[in-house]
This record gives C-alpha cells, sequence and structure tokens, in this order.
C-alpha cells in the first residue's frame, strides 16, 4: 500500500509529533528492525553495515512518513504499477531503456541488475545498467537492441521495500522493438502552475509534465530547479513518476512572491536525448495556503455503464493536479464479483488517473472502481473520502477509432483572440499520455512552431501558446494519429485545421447563456442532470466538480461527476434527487473559478434553483425538426446538417457515432456541436453538387435522464439531395419555414404606440394581448393566441430557425461593441457579449445571394438615426440577427434583416425595419414604426 506523502509535508508527519524521547526509540527500533532485516539478506558483515547506513539515512531524508511502512512493521508486498514498454508494445526504439515504476519506495539494495533483467530470443541475457531513483527502476542497454525482436523484462522477488517485504511473484512483461533510433528530444508539454499563473497556494509542489517517459536518474534538484525573488535558490527535494516531475519545497512558499521553475537540459529521455533548450516558467503565489480537498469530478466509464468495451482502461478525472506518487494501485483499484481485484498498471497524467488492466475484462460483468483517500493533491490534501462506482461490461472489444468532432477556433475561423488557447473536443475520453505538445501542435507563420503548453480533461485537449499570437496571421493546428483512446485505438490520420487570428486579445468574460432545467423550474424528473450552456467554449480543466456544484435543504451537497464538451457542462448526480425538493446549482465565477479559453473567468457565480417533481423522466426524446428536412432538394454544399430534439440531451452522447452524414457508403467526416437542443453537423468540405446524402442519428443519442432517442418525430434516417451548383457566399440561409410569412411573432405581448404599420402576419404564441391595432395597421393576419393553430406551429418554426442560426459554427467572425462604420462581406459574425450600431452606419456588402449571419450572445442596439445600409445586390431577406437577450431599434433608425430575438424587440419612434420581429418568450413594442417582410 502506498503510504508515502509529499517531501512538503514529511516534516509535520508522524515523527515530527512525537516526542523527542519516543523518536529516540522508535530510531532505535527501527535500526534494530532494519539490522534483523538486513542480516537475512546478506551475509557478510560489510554489506550489512552499508545497508543499515543506508537506511539510517533514508529514514532522516524522509524517504518514509513514518507510518506503518517503518522497518519490521508494514507486512504488505510492493507491486509494479507500471511499466515503460506495456506489456505486448511493439515498434519500440532500439536504444531506448525500459522501467518498471513500484507502488512504494523500495530498498535501493535490491534493484540491480540481479532483480532486474531482460533477455532476448531464446532467453539470452541482454547486458545493462540497472538505476533506481524515486520509486522507479531502470534497465539501460549496454549497447542498441536488435531491431524487430521480443524482449521480455523480469522484475524478480528479490526486489523489496524499505521494511524488507519482496513483490508477492516475479513480475515479467514482454515488447518488440522497432527498426529506428529514437533521436526526438521531449518536451515539457504541461506545468502545474501554469505560466503566468496568479494567487498560487503557498504550499504548492510545482510540477512538470513531459512529452514522454525520462530517465528518472536525471530529474533531480540539479536539474529541476525552483527559484525566489533575487533567483534565490528554494531547497526542497524532487521526485519524478510516470512523465511527472515535482518539485517539493521544504517549506511553505512566501506569499504574494515571484517564483521562477526551470527543468534544465539535464533531464534526458529514456534513450538519453536531453530536452532541446531549458524551460523555465514563472508565476506568483497568493496569500494562502490550499486546504480545499480534491475531488473526483468525472469517471469513464460513467457511474452506473453498461456495456462498456472488454478492453477499456479506466479513467478517473480529479479537480486539480495530483501528487503522482499517490496515485499507484494502492489507491486506485479495480474489483469484479465477490470483491475480486483485477490485476493492472496504475498511470497518471495532468488530472488523469488510467487503470489498466492487464488482460481483456469480463463480459457482462458488474466492476467496482474504487479511489482511496490515500489519492492527495499537490498541497497534499487527500479526497474527502473514498471515490467508488460501479459499472457493466458488455460482450465485444472497443475497436472503433476515436475522432476529432469539435474544434475552437473552427476550422477557416478568422478574428481569433491574440491570447486564445486552442482547444479539440473527442469523439470519446482518450489516453491522457499520448496527448502532449508532440501530438498536438500548432504552427505559424507557415510552419514556426509555436512553443505552448497542452493539458487535457475530460474528452476536450488544449494547446496554450506560451506568448500571444501574432495579429492577422495564419496559423494551423495538428494532431498526430498517435493521440490513442482508452482501448488503444490510433485517430488513424491525425486532424489537421487552419484559422487566422485577428488584432486584439479576447478580454471578455464569458457567461451562461441557458441551463436546464431553468432557473424557477418545477416539477422537474427526479432522475436530471442539470447543465449550464457558455456563451464559448470554456477552458476544460476549469470545469469540474469544485466549479459546478448542486446543493439541497440546508446547503447539502449532491454528489456527482461534472462533464463537459463544447459548450456545455453536466452535472450527474449519483443517485437520483429527492421528491417534491429545492435545489440550488452553482457555477463558480471570479479567479478562482471557470475560465474561457482566453483565461476571462466568469465575472460571479451564476447561480439557479429549481425544484423536483415525484418521478422521474422515463419518456424518450424525439426529433422536432431537421435541416434539410427529409427529401428537400436544391441544398446548398455548404449547408449545415441540424438536428432539433424535443428536449435537452447530454451532449456527450451527441457525436459521430450518433450522428452521421453518409453518400452511399461513404460517411462524410464533419464537425459536431451541440447548444441547446440543437445538434449540427457541418461538413469539412462542400458537399458534392446533384448528390443525395443520407444523415441518421441512433439511439445512442440520449437525454438528461439517460433516455436513448426514439422515434414518432421527425423522419430518421432521412435524406436531402444538393444544389447542382456552387453555393452563395457566406453560410447557408436561415430556414424560416412557417414562419416566414410572420412580421411580428410574440412570445409575450405586442404593443403598438401610434400609427404604426406592418406588412405581414402578426400573431402571439403563447401570448396574453395585441393592443394599439388601431391606431396601428396590420396589412396581413393577426393570429392571436386563441386562433391556433398558426402561431404554436409558427414559434416552433421560430424556434428551430432561432437555434439552427445560433448553433452554426463554420468560420465564424469575432466582432464585439460597436460595429457602426464597418462594411461586410457576406459571413457567420459571432459576438460573445453586446453589438452596437453607433457613430456611423453599417454597410453590408455582397450579391443578392449573399448570406449574413450574426450570433450576438447579448443585446443589439442602434442609436438614433442610424442605418443598415445594403450595397452590391444585398437583400434583406438574407440577413439574420439572432440575438441572446433584446434587440432596441433606436429613434429613426432604419434596419435590415430578421430579428430573432430570446426576449423583447423594441422600435422607438419612427424606427423601420425592413425584416422580421419574431421574440422567443418576450413582447415587441412599437412606436409609430414600419416594418416591412422582405420579399422571397
Amino acid at each position: 500500500m502506498m503510504k508515502h506523502t509529499s517531501e512538503a509535508s514529511k516534516g509535520i508527519g508522524l515523527h515530527a509529533l512525537e516526542s523527542p524521547a519516543k523518536r529516540a526509540k522508535n530510531g532505535e527500533d527501527e535500526e534494530k528492525g532494519m539490522a534483523m532485516k538486513r542480516f537475512e539478506t546478506y551475509s557478510k558483515r560489510f554489506m550489512w553495515s552499508v545497508a543499515l547506513l543506508l537506511t539510517v539515512f533514508f529514514a532522516g531524508c524522509g524517504h518514509w512518513d513514518g507510518g506503518d511502512e517503518t522497518p519490521g512493521g508494514e507486512t504488505i508486498a510492493p507491486t509494479v504499477i507500471s511499466t515503460g514498454a506495456p506489456n505486448g508494445a511493439t515498434g519500440l526504439p532500439i536504444n531506448r531503456a525500459t522501467t518498471a515504476v513500484f507502488s512504494e519506495k523500495m530498498d535501493p539494495l535490491t534493484i540491480s541488475a540481479t532483480t532486474f533483467t531482460v533477455r532476448g530470443p531464446g532467453g539470452t541475457p541482454v547486458s545493462g545498467n540497472v538505476t533506481y531513483a524515486g520509486i522507479t527502476a531502470t534497465f539501460k542497454p549496454g549497447a542498441d537492441l536488435a531491431a524487430g525482436t521480443l524482449y521480455t523484462s523480469t522484475i524478480t522477488v528479490g526486489a523489496r521495500d524499505l521494511a524488507g517485504n519482496p513483490l508477492a511473484a516475479n513480475y515479467v512483461w514482454s515488447w518488440t522493438t522497432g527498426a529506428a533510433l529514437d533521436t526526438t528530444a521531449p518536451t515539457v508539454t504541461a506545468t502545474t502552475p501554469l505560466n503566468n499563473a496568479t494567487g498560487v497556494a503557498i504550499n504548492i509542489q510545482p510540477t512538470a509534465t513531459f512529452s514522454e517517459e525520462m530517465d528518472a536518474s536525471s530529474i533531480n534538484t540539479a536539474t529541476y530547479k525552483l527559484a525566489g525573488p533575487g533567483a534565490t535558490p528554494v531547497a526542497g527535494t524532487v521526485t519524478y513518476v510516470g512523465v511527472t516531475a515535482t518539485f517539493r519545497p521544504s517549506n511553505p512558499l512566501a506569499s504574494d512572491t515571484l517564483y521562477t521553475s526551470t527543468v534544465t537540459v539535464g533531464s534526458v529521455d529514456l534513450a538519453g536525448n536531453p530536452l532541446a533548450a531549458n524551460y523555465v516558467w514563472t508565476w506568483r503565489t497568493g496569500v494562502a495556503a490550499d486546504t480545499t480537498a480534491p475531488r473526483v469530478t468525472s469517471t469513464d466509464p460513467l457511474q452506473g455503464a453498461t456495456g462498456v468495451a472488454l478492453n477499456k482502461h479506466i479513467s478517473a478525472t480529479f479537480s486539480e493536479a495530483m501528487d503522482p506518487l499517490t496515485i499507484t494501485t494502492a489507491t486506485f483499484k479495480l474489483t469484479g464479483p465477490g470483491a475480486t481485484p483485477v490485476s493492472g498498471t496504475v498511470t497518471y497524467a495532468g488530472v488523469t488517473a488510467l487503470f489498466i488492466p492487464y488482460s481483456p475484462l469480463t463480459p457482462d460483468t458488474l466492476y467496482t472502481s474504487t479511489i482511496t483517500v490515500g489519492a492527495k493533491d499537490l498541497a497534499g490534501n487527500p479526497l474527502a473520502a473514498n471515490y467508488v462506482w460501479t459499472w457493466r461490461t458488455g460482450s465485444i472489444p472497443d475497436d472503433i477509432l476515436p475522432r476529432v468532432i469539435f474544434t475552437d477556433p473552427a476550422r477557416n475561423a478568422t478574428g481569433v483572440a491574440l491570447n486564445k488557447q486552442i482547444s479539440a473536443t473527442f469523439s470519446e475520453a482518450m489516453d491522457p499520455l499520448t496527448i502532449s505538445n508532440v501530438t498536438f501542435t500548432l504552427t505559424g507563420p507557415g510552419t514556426t512552431p509555436v512553443p505552448g503548453t497542452v493539458n487535457y480533461a475530460g474528452v476536450t485537449a488544449t494547446f496554450q501558446p506560451l506568448s500571444p499570437l501574432l495579429p492577422d496571421t495564419f496559423y494551423t493546428s495538428t494532431i498526430s494519429g498517435e493521440v490513442k483512446d482508452l482501448a488503444g485505438n490510433s485517430l488513424t490520420n491525425g486532424y489537421v485545421w487552419s484559422w487566422r487570428t485577428g488584432g486584439i486579445p479576447d478580454n471578455t468574460a464569458p457567461m451562461v447563456i441557458s441551463t436546464v432545467p431553468a432557473n424557477g423550474a418545477s416539477g422537474v424528473a427526479i432522475n436530471i442532470q442539470p447543465t449550464a450552456t457558455f456563451s464559448e467554449a470554456m477552458d476544460p480543466l476549469t470545469i469540474t466538480s469544485a466549479n459546478f456544484t448542486l446543493t439541497g435543504p440546508g446547503l447539502t451537497t449532491v454528489d456527482g461527476m461534472v462533464t463537459y464538451a463544447g459548450v456545455t457542462a453536466n452535472f450527474r448526480p449519483l443517485s437520483n434527487l429527492a421528491n417534491g425538493t429545492t435545489y440550488t446549482a452553482t457555477i463558480k465565477g471570479g479567479a478562482g473559478g471557470v475560465k474561457d479559453l482566453a483565461g476571462n473567468p466568469l465575472a460571479a457565480n451564476y447561480v439557479w434553483t429549481f425544484q423536483t417533481g415525484a418521478a422521474p423522466d422515463i419518456t424518450a426524446p424525439r426529433i422536432l425538426f431537421t435541416i434539410p428536412f427529409h427529401t428537400q432538394g436544391n441544398v446548398p454544399l455548404n449547408q449545415e446538417i441540424t438536428a432539433i430534439f424535443s428536449e435537452a440531451m447530454d451532449p456527450l452522447t451527441i457525436t459521430d457515432l450518433t450522428f452521421t452524414l453518409y453518400q452511399g457508403l461513404t460517411q462524410i467526416d464533419g464537425n459536431i456541436s451541440y447548444l441547446g437542443t440543437t445538434a449540427t453537423f457541418a461538413p469539412l468540405s462542400p458537399l458534392e453538387p446533384g448528390t443525395t446524402y443520407t444523415v441518421e442519428i441512433t439511439n445512442g443519442a440520449q437525454d438528461l435522464a439517460h433516455n436513448p432517442l426514439g422515434g414518432g418525430g421527425a423522419p430518421n434516417p432521412w435524406t436531402f439531395t444538393t444544389a447542382a451548383t456552387l453555393p452563395p457566399p457566406g453560410p447557408a440561409l436561415v430556414n424560416l419555414t412557417c414562419a416566414a410569412n410572420f412580421g411580428i411573432l410574440a412570445g409575450s405581448t405586442v404593443t403598438s404606440t401610434g400609427p404604426s404599420i406592418i406588412n405581414g402576419d402578426l400573431g402571439l404564441s403563447p401570448g396574453s394581448a395585441v393592443v394599439g391595432f388601431p391606431p396601428g395597421t396590420v396589412n396581413g393576419t393577426i393570429f392571436s393566441p386563441i386562433s391556433p393553430p398558426e402561431p404554436a406551429a409558427a414559434k416552433l418554426c421560430l424556434t428551430a430557425a432561432y437555434l439552427d442560426a445560433q448553433a452554426r459554427t463554420v468560420a465564424p467572425i469575432t466582432l464585439s461593441g460597436n460595429i457602426g462604420g464597418l462594411t461586410l462581406a457576406p459571413g457567420l459574425y459571432k459576438s460573445t457579449s453586446t453589438l452596437a450600431i453607433s457613430g456611423g452606419d453599417l454597410t453590408l456588402a455582397g450579391p443578392a445571394d449573399g448570406v449574413w449571419i450574426f450570433q450576438i450572445a447579448s443585446t443589439l442596439t442602434t442609436t438614433s438615426g442610424r442605418q443598415v445600409i445594403l450595397s452590391g445586390g444585398a437583400l434583406a431577406k438574407n440577413i439574420f440577427w439572432q440575438v441572446g437577450t433584446s434587440a432596441t431599434l433606436g429613434t429613426t433608425s432604419v434596419f435590415q434583416g430578421t430579428i430573432m430575438a430570446d426576449q423583447s424587440i423594441t422600435l422607438e419612434t419612427g424606427a423601420t425595419l425592413n425584416g422580421r420581429a419574431l421574440t422567443q418568450i418576450g413582447a415587441v413594442t412599437l412606436d409609430s414604426s414600419i416594418l416591412t417582410v422582405p420579399t422571397p
């Protein structure tokens, strides 16, 4: 069992709490017990004396924490928890050393060329040198190995821990070499704290994660350093395990102080390749220690999952970086029927731990995973309690290749912020050890590499440049085919996308734009998963169970996991909620809360409440609308495929495995996004002209109560046929369908002051009143709430169009603030806050078939007298404004296009709108205004 604490905390361990007399007595007992152990093992007095001296030295240096692992006390056998060349690995470099990581610190005198051997064909011994550092033993061959050859490594029972306990049995694993040498320099791929971080806890233990396994003997205080002001060295020790080095300060750090961490070129990988250059990063402490217990924030498989692949690696993601020395087979366990332990290895990288079973799991079997309180964060805080979850296997292994389904920035995006982190969302959970700045790279301009670090959490990887990007520059992001999922399946062909920066950084705080359940909702199903949808992609490392919480009466915490995909975070309670109970969901804002990919935090905590009903949700979700609709012809070649569901769905189930596009038997590649109740498939390249395509969403897509997709809605699968010509410039049209004839469609009231003129239909749904006609005039039909079915149907069509416009993702152009005075070509324009037309007119210049879509997270306003001017043949019918809250057109202003606002639309005195005023839930108000529906 793993009993070690960090070097920083050993000084306040059990030894430190004992009286001097007791410590002296214990020291005598330790020496006697250790002597007996050594006498049993070594017959020569000289070797016995050396061993005793080394043991006393190790005790004084804190190589155990004074717990059960004192000599003569602890009797638990050590285990090998991972190996550098996993059993069955192939294609290993012929100049690479092999390693074994133990569950605890071992007696270095028992780790030698006698107890750690490598043999080739026919059992031929390989000559080499064995070193031991931390908890890692390394076998370095004396010469390059033979190419394409099977080798077998063995750790014998002669290897013992510091209490003299041997391995329970010889540990044997095999691997095969490739044909090449490893000449690639390792890199530092991630750090804790991040470069330029502030407010860092004074009891932090800084870590550096490498792109590959390193030679443990080269990771020490000479190669991993920490310095304070004036380059003053900080005293401490260094440990290394897996791919992570940890600097453990001897004392708490000073508050509000700038520190510099350095990993030098003396650090080498298992082939002897050093870092190409020293890696240096700086960060500043806050004023307090970290005393918050870490949490398990998500797992794969999920609690209660069924049909789990037999070759699955089990993962647990934490709310913060953990001490890798505490993530072992003693703290991460897997058991089968009757609590039978499953043998396997444990690895850790970033914020994710993996349990890798030695052999395939048993079909149709219930398994239990456990993370114990022995797992600790980098400040020495343990989990508050053991974390336990269960799941059941299916009958087959996973051989489905992972895919990239969503990126931010999107392919061909322009105007990207200079302080942006680049993110890629996968179709499933990935092996974090395969995601680094070697497999996830950024280049620009041209092929110039951009230095950066890579982090991974949940299903999302992020690349963080070490310095701001260049303005107005073309960049290319690449994820290599070496990235693998938790079953070892590779992203075979890799994934490459390009985009262009704008001229400014992103300083806009993200917002929560919708929740499920809505604030104040009642009668909510007891098996609901509360969700929060953000105005933009977020940093997945900040979307945790520490920052997304659910509480019941008396602030009682609800246990659950948090997942994140695209722009949506889910809180998954571990059990059904109580009947008829009020719950409060909170997304934490501020410096320690959730952040976007530019590091901007949510401005303040976002809190909403809801009350459960008495029953679970057992109703299958349906597809209400599809764009294109079934059998539609003449579809633009740049059309995004959209499906609107009858309720909110689990975004983790909306992937390219459940949402597919085919031409014949060929699956079409695309990015998939999900927002609100709408899933969107954006093909990576234009569709073929005059071609029939088939779309299908499988019942693997589930709602927030785990109910699979059912039938009874729009046709599924469905087909459409593309146009015979190239698409018009800009995005595809937003299809208003049965809402197209309405000049005004409101969710509450329509009020007119003065002689307003509406050239088109007017409708309410649900609505309560139409006021002011006369003196206002409607040159069309007024559909009141009591004249079904037109308003209700039109409202459904409006909802579909609104969500379609909101979900568009292909090449968005970022806008913010005042856009008066600009001239904009056809395209998709996105604002994560407000937009205003002030101080100058807005010109939309393009051909008659050009399309403009504006996505506005908050309000749209025009000041008095401002205009939207159309030039080059541009038409109002092809302009769409999707407004997250409310729109206001100033006095005597002239506006073009269809406004689809979530809340309200106001036309002030004398304002003219060549378009439509359509609201989801609020009112439309006019004052002697003129509104004309564009000619189709």
